[in-house]
């Protein structure tokens, strides 16, 4: 080891030098030797614990750091480590100098991360910068995670899997109340941000060290202009002559708005996205038809990964009212994604799951957005994905009772609109697709969605009016029509007049259709799990498999219970 103060005067000599010379007053980062001197220097005020020392240092960081943010719209050199090197030292010893670290935080993201996220090394040493000081970060700069989030995720959309693991530490903290809503489309399109980066980087060039953000501004008046032309002339945004489509397919209009949301870099707040866009569409039937890129085939495995974190911490964290406003966006969404089979099988499967569970924690949710539950439910015959999304929804419509005891009126506007979707089947044999456009195959799938659809509504009237016993008489009609029906899939109407006995007993039918847990056990009911050691009283005989007529009471156990 040297001498401590020959090494101070040295390295803050490199500084000093490095200011002075004209070459390097315009372009920092261009001498190798800088980045070594300022790591030197903040691993020699940690050792030395001098406040002389650091005050001696400050000023020299400081005005490194002021003519490093100037100099990076015209230099090519990287200084994304240097930044982060200095930001450090703030931290670290800002209440001594008295520095207020946030500027410079935000300066950092807004004029060097911008343009050097795709750069490997920067993204990883930002990365490990937000990890080591996370919780001080959250401590003295909670928004600026949240702000800064759609920057973020572009490190992890164009490096890959490689900061993975990295990025799922820092996860968490992107989540507040102003950046939860905005954040799911983000992560639902994360493919579809690698498709836009991707074609920036073949129409424009590399993406390191050129800002994306300047796309947005440089067409934000052609998008106002737009945009005031479609308030007041009705026409649409990206319209133009039959002449005035691009001839390279791998051009995306700058002033498209879903390619401007894609590539922005900070929070604005909002959580719709413009759905019409020609040239977005166009890129992406473009990236289905070739081979897919590796950056793009890792995101299609990181976007679920990202959602299953994103659903465990709103379930764990986040209040009624958020999730009651991102659930109807979960609805909306829930067939508009990226064009890839198991990526949208991935997707699907976690939001219908993660809505599932929100209302298991929450039933008054179910209550809260009737609304938009029966508009879904009217939306049935749609498509497949909407087709599931209602059988999900008639599910937890008859598991939480349309809300819980509490909300009556609620329950009972629910169970009309299933009563309307039951007769809507039983009277048509349209579902999902038209009968013209119908082969044999799609024939049978048509038939098979239908009964399952009815084998849902069926139960969801079922156990509401368990629930709600005010809709019993008319629950009765409706499983009553089902049952005469003899529709051609003989499960639906067995199942409908099952119900029918079922609900003449209330004790019964609590036990068989009530909640499967939280509620508490009444006299007379059953509880089923004790039915292999236990005597059970008012066993339903119509339950028993292929009995007609009046049940019988010659019956064994074994023909209800499995054994084991």
């Amino acid at each position: 080891m040297g001498d401590p103060d020959k090494e101070w005067d040295f390295y803050l000599r490199t500084l000093s030098s490095s200011a002075r010379d004209s070459n390097l007053a315009s372009d920092p980062a261009s001498d190798p030797s800088l980045l070594n001197s300022v790591r030197k220097l903040c691993q020699l005020c940690k050792a030395e614990n001098s406040e002389d020392l650091v005050a001696r240092v400050y000023p020299h960081f400081n005005k490194l750091f002021q003519r490093s943010v100037a100099s990076l719209p015209q230099s090519k050199s990287s200084y994304g480590l240097l930044l982060l090197d200095i930001i450090q030292f703030f931290l670290d010893f800002g209440e001594i100098v008295l520095h207020d670290a946030d500027p410079s935080l935000r300066s950092f993201f807004r004029s060097c991360l911008s343009r050097e996220f795709a750069d490997l090394s920067v993204a990883e040493a930002t990365l490990h910068f937000l990890n080591v000081n996370k919780k001080r970060l959250l401590a003295s700069f909670p928004a600026l995670l949240p702000q800064f989030f759609p920057l973020l995720l572009k490190l992890i959309a164009w490096n890959g899997e490689k900061l993975l693991n990295s990025f799922l530490k820092v996860f968490p903290e992107l989540i507040s109340p102003a950046s939860f809503l905005p954040l799911f489309p983000s992560l639902v399109d994360l493919p579809m941000l690698v498709v836009a980066l991707e074609r920036v980087e073949r129409s424009s060039g590399s993406l390191i060290g050129s800002s994306i953000a300047s796309i947005q501004n440089t067409t934000a008046p052609e998008m106002l202009l737009a945009l005031m032309d479609e308030a007041y002339t009705g026409s649409t945004i990206g319209d133009g002559g039959a002449g005035s489509e691009s001839e390279d397919i791998n051009a995306i209009d700058s002033a498209d708005p879903l390619f401007l949301e894609l590539l922005k870099d900070e929070n604005d707040g909002l959580a719709e996205r413009h759905r019409t866009s020609p040239s977005m569409a166009a890129a992406l039937q473009a990236a289905v038809n070739v081979p897919q890129t590796d950056r793009l085939k890792q995101s299609l495995k990181i976007g679920p990964a990202l959602l299953d974190m994103y659903c465990a911490l709103a379930i764990r964290n986040v209040n009624d009212s958020l999730i009651c406003a991102l659930i109807p966006l979960i609805m909306a969404r829930n067939d508009v994604l990226f064009p890839d089979k198991n990526y949208s099988y991935q997707v699907h499967k976690r939001l219908l799951e993660f809505m599932l569970a929100s209302f298991q924690r929450s039933p008054n949710v179910i209550a809260l957005l009737k609304k938009p539950i029966m508009d879904r439910l009217g939306e049935a015959y749609d498509s497949s994905a909407k087709t599931e999304l209602a059988l999900q929804l008639c599910w937890a419509i008859g598991e939480h009772g349309g809300g819980g005891a509490s909300h009556k009126d609620a329950a009972r506007e629910l169970f009309e609109n299933l009563e309307l979707l039951l007769y809507e089947n039983l009277s048509s044999s349209r579902l999902g697709l038209r009968e013209s456009a119908l082969g044999s195959d799609s024939e049978n799938l048509r038939k098979s969605s239908q009964s399952r659809l009815l084998c849902f509504v069926v139960t969801a009237i079922a156990k509401l009016a368990t629930h709600h016993h005010e809709l019993l008489p008319r629950a009765r009609v409706s499983l009553g029509k089902v049952a005469r029906s003899r529709i051609s899939d003989v499960r639906v109407w067995r199942r409908a007049r099952d119900y029918l006995g079922l609900i003449d007993d209330p004790a019964i039918s609590l036990s068989v259709l009530g909640p499967s847990q939280g509620h508490m056990q009444k006299p007379g009911t059953v509880n089923w799990r004790d039915g292999g050691t236990k005597m059970i009283a008012h066993i339903p005989f119509y339950l028993l498999g292929e009995q007609e007529g009046s049940p019988f009471h010659d019956f064994s156990f074994s023909d209800i219970f499995p054994r084991t």
